[in-house]
């Protein structure tokens, strides 16, 4: 728990400082464009929040290798391979000039430099005949540079309203951390708690009021952390089904596919194209943005907060079933399943503004 309090007194601290002197660093770290496609917010926000992440896991890094030396190594190598998916990001948040293959090519050499590093490789899962080929090492390390650079980017997706990557990175990493903790893995248990205390200390200035956001930056380098942390789950225990950490990420991978698919093969546009139909986006519109209605730029940003619940039910509906069965397999495949359905049906109900009643927020009485 100590590892938990250091790294979110770390990030806390170095949020704030960001945002105090913002006015210093503004022109180069803040997100000018209100007007995008993507974009729900009614003020200049600095978009640099992921260097309190990562001050808070440097912080946790000092603390390992005074308390804990045997561990400092393998958390160091950890961040070692997480610096070019952050750093990407990060010069992407300040110039606005790293394209997304660039960045995607940076997540995925990230990927590789864990495989090697930590031996974080893919080499299972659960399906015979793809069991057989992942056998090779340059399959093994193809798919895991594929699978990682997948996830890091379907958490950037996500990180579209205040506190909705962050709460819902947290669920994911606290899944992680509770299995890494039952199988007796340090590295894994101890990494999920220095990101969750990092991001927690983000969360605080970022949700409901949106004082700053994660950014490219932050967004690939808690993307990063969960793909790994994954990928050493299931490598170094034999007892994890692959389906587990799947299910745990499976809104946002999920999200990513779905985008895919509609833009590509519905629409016939291209699959990077921005839009505005995510989950997210359409839960904004069409159940919150009625319900608050002045275009006042303080309602702006109640309704942006209150669009990032809704998300966190979601994503729990995938998270609370893997870690009560994430030594079932079938029941693991159930469930993703299950999820998949879910999220469809929602979709379709909200495109055609047709949402379960318990969903609906009421409008706000008009004051008297």
């Amino acid at each position: 728990m100590q590892i938990f309090i250091l790294a979110f007194l770390a990030s806390l601290i170095a949020t704030l400082l960001i945002i105090r002197y913002q006015h210093l660093h503004a022109h180069f770290t803040a997100d000018h464009d209100l007007n995008g496609v993507q974009k729900f917010h009614s003020t200049v926000v600095p978009r640099v929040g992921g260097v309190g992440v990562v001050c808070a896991m440097l912080a946790c890094l000092l603390w390992l290798g005074y308390k804990a030396p045997n561990e400092f190594k393998p958390f160091g190598l950890l961040l070692i391979a997480a610096s070019p998916a952050f750093i990407g990001g990060l010069v992407e948040d300040c110039t606005k000039r790293v394209g997304v293959l660039a960045r995607l090519g940076l997540t995925m050499l990230a990927a590789a430099l864990g495989f090697w590093l930590l031996k974080a490789g893919i080499n299972r899962l659960d399906i015979p005949l793809v069991d057989s080929a992942m056998r090779f090492w340059i399959i093994a390390l193809i798919f895991t540079m594929v699978a990682v650079g997948g996830v890091v980017n379907a958490v950037n997706i996500i990180d579209g309203y205040n506190g909705l990557a962050s709460m819902v990175s947290i669920m994911m990493l606290a899944a992680l951390g509770y299995v890494g903790f039952q199988l007796g893995d340090p590295l894994i248990w101890k990494s999920a708690l220095a990101m969750m205390g990092g991001i927690l200390g983000f969360f605080v200035w970022n949700y409901p009021r949106g004082l700053i956001f994660l950014g490219d930056g932050g967004a690939y380098l808690i993307g990063f952390m969960i793909a790994e942390l994954s990928v050493l789950l299931v490598a170094r225990h034999p007892q994890v089904s692959p389906w587990f950490p799947l299910l745990v990420v499976m809104y946002p991978v999920f999200e990513t596919l779905f985008s895919i698919y509609r833009r590509a093969i519905l629409r016939g546009t291209s699959a990077g194209m921005p839009d505005a139909a995510h989950m997210h986006q359409l839960i904004y519109k069409r159940l919150v943005r009625w319900a608050v209605g002045s275009k006042h730029a303080g309602e702006k940003t109640t309704r942006n907060a209150m669009t990032s619940p809704y998300l966190w039910l979601l994503c729990s509906f995938a998270v609370l079933p893997a870690v009560l069965f994430w030594d079932n397999r079938l029941m693991l495949q159930i469930f993703v399943l299950v999820f998949v359905i879910l999220y469809v049906v929602l979709y379709r109900r909200l495109v055609r503004f047709n949402a379960p009643r318990w969903l609906l927020v009421r409008k706000p009485a008009d004051k008297k």
